[in-house]
């Protein structure tokens, strides 16, 4: 019967609203399923298809007034399903993903690059060894990566390596004073500040305050002022000269934080500002149109020793002259561990975790532009 009044033309209506509400009910959370090709486990095969246990961890809401929107739109995949790299890079007008969990590895080296030009990914050079929670940054046609863990999440190393974009080829560079993983890597003045992390031993992975900065030129490293609240999963921008720290977590995301830290390398100094609205750690943070854009993250904790919690959705800017906080359009597919940069006018987020831990990874990749 349905078929016949779909001649109609206000039979017609009847069916739209009733496939509408179908999809509703077929996805009772925010955003979409994701297509199970776009999914991977972290061990074993797959195919993934997300419970609904799993999509209602989707949290957006944000206690910050509303902004522009803006919207967001699809882009070209990962060639795999990857997460926790925790970070990418921005070089030459492209994104760099490198680390994290990939094809049942936790340790895995991959360093995919992608166009917005051609919206298509290649793989460049491996990282010389597999880590998750690398971190990275770009600086004269070079991307530094310092540190990382061999295990989940824990199993800090000292390694630092240099990829010299031009010659597609990685090499060591001076190890980092002390191991650790999840650190948070800001380039100021010609330096690279490597700030809060993890580190050892394992069965004890603590959130430290650490920073030390490193000269390419030198090819050594000083100690600087701790990061007042020491964490690790943090977030992390350079504007106007000053570093700051965003959100993160002390030791764990069962205890996450929205502190607002910023560093003035000339004064050596500290200070606070207003905190992240919703806090969460393994989240995006990029500078777009002179604000601070923060997105995704997760937080977790267990019930009756089960795994649970949020996955972060929320797309949250601040305005550094102001000192305020609003919110805009929420992901369409919300991620932590993922990798976030600014390139002309979008903010491109590619790969991360679907679901609260490290057990599903995706190769999701969106693009957000307030227009």
């Amino acid at each position: 019967m349905l078929q016949r009044r779909t001649m109609l033309g206000a039979a017609a209506g009847l069916l739209g609203a009733s496939a509408t509400a179908a999809a509703q009910q077929a996805t009772p959370h925010h955003g979409l399923p994701i297509p199970s090709d776009r999914l991977a486990p972290l061990r074993g095969d797959g195919p993934v298809v997300l419970t609904p246990a799993q999509y209602a961890q989707r949290f957006v809401d944000s206690p910050a007034p509303a902004g522009q929107p803006g919207r967001w739109v699809s882009r070209a995949p990962l060639p795999l399903p990857r997460t926790e790299m925790a970070w990418a890079a921005e070089a030459e007008g492209k994104l760099w993903v490198i680390g994290g969990y990939a094809e049942q590895r936790v340790n895995n080296s991959y360093n995919h690059v992608y166009d917005p030009a051609t919206d298509s990914w290649t793989e460049k050079a491996r990282l010389p060894r597999g880590a998750n929670h690398v971190a990275v940054a770009a600086l004269g046609g070079r991307i530094y990566a310092f540190g990382g863990f061999s295990n989940q999440n824990r199993g800090a190393d000292d390694l630092a390596f240099v990829y010299d974009i031009a010659a597609d080829r990685w090499e060591r560079v001076a190890p980092m004073p002390r191991p650790r993983g999840a650190g948070a890597l800001a380039v100021v003045g010609g330096k690279l500040h490597h700030i809060g992390g993890a580190s050892n031993p394992e069965s004890e992975r603590a959130s430290v305050g650490w920073h030390e900065v490193y000269d390419p030129q030198a090819d050594s490293w000083e100690r600087r002022k701790a990061l007042p609240g020491a964490r690790d999963h943090a977030g992390v921008v350079v504007f106007d000269g000053l570093i700051h720290i965003v959100g993160g977590r002390f030791n764990t995301f069962e205890y996450n934080t929205g502190l607002h830290h910023v560093y003035d390398p000339a004064a050596d100094q500290w200070t606070t500002r207003a905190p992240l609205p919703t806090p969460r750690s393994g989240h995006g943070l990029v500078v777009y149109r002179g604000r601070f854009f923060a997105m995704g993250g997760e937080s977790g904790w267990f019930t009756n020793r089960v795994l649970t919690g949020q996955v972060h959705g929320q797309v949250e800017s601040y305005d550094p002259a102001a000192d305020t906080w609003q919110h805009h359009a929420p992901m369409p597919t919300p991620r932590h561990g993922m990798g976030a940069v600014v390139i002309g006018d979008w903010i491109y987020v590619a790969g991360g975790g679907p679901v609260v831990g490290g057990g599903v990874k995706s190769a999701v990749h969106e693009a957000f532009t307030l227009g």
